[in-house]
């Protein structure tokens, strides 16, 4: 089902005045956090992710958006989103996040301040732009430890023949900008110690 669209907000740049003689709506706090308009994406990891690539492309019909191959990840779709399920490697198979579109970046903002205004320590990693996908990111961690991802901006493919997979992780790595990615991102604590017990 088709999402109803988010009212586009006037904003101000150089050069550029389309909101005058007004304050922005998205710098007035909301009454309540804005909810997310649907689950964006998941990312999990496999022990055999060129297996289980082919499990989603070839048995359900997933496409490959784009890859980073040097260590084995794939970003795929079954809608027109950039991804809606990026497999990577791991020392077992675990969920590593969930994602949640929201309208804009100021939703993202004003979403994960809400939920930090009561729990600081769910902070994980943003507000960023992620280079692959092109997306805004926070991340915050959830009651079971996973991370939680408020998203928007994603990539959007309409056209098969005028997208070009990419291979290789872009200059700048995960981030076009942000703070940088912390190690319990990449690796987290309970993963590693999980990993080293098992035989």
């Amino acid at each position: 089902r088709a999402q109803p669209s988010a009212p586009q907000l006037a904003t101000n740049g150089p050069g550029r005045a389309t909101r005058r003689d007004a304050r922005s709506p998205a710098a007035i706090a909301p009454a309540r956090p804005p909810r997310p308009r649907k689950l964006s994406h998941v990312v999990t990891t496999s022990t055999d992710p060129v297996a289980t690539r082919r499990f989603f492309v070839d048995g359900l019909g997933f496409r490959v958006s784009d890859e980073i191959a040097s260590i084995g990840a794939s970003f795929m779709r079954c809608s027109d989103d950039h991804h809606n399920l990026l497999v990577q490697p791991g020392p077992f198979a675990f969920l590593h996040h969930t994602a949640w579109e929201m309208d804009d970046v100021d939703a993202v903002g004003a979403a994960a301040s809400a939920m930090l205004a009561s729990d600081a320590a769910r902070h994980a990693w943003g507000l960023g732009r992620h280079a692959i996908g092109s997306n805004y990111f926070w991340y915050l961690r959830d009651p079971a430890g996973n991370f939680a991802e408020y998203t928007s901006d994603l990539d959007v493919i309409v056209d098969e023949e005028a997208w070009r997979v990419a291979t290789t992780l872009p200059v700048g790595g995960l981030a076009s900008w942000g703070p940088p990615v912390p190690r319990d991102f990449l690796a987290p604590a309970d993963v590693v110690a999980l990993a080293g017990a098992t035989p």
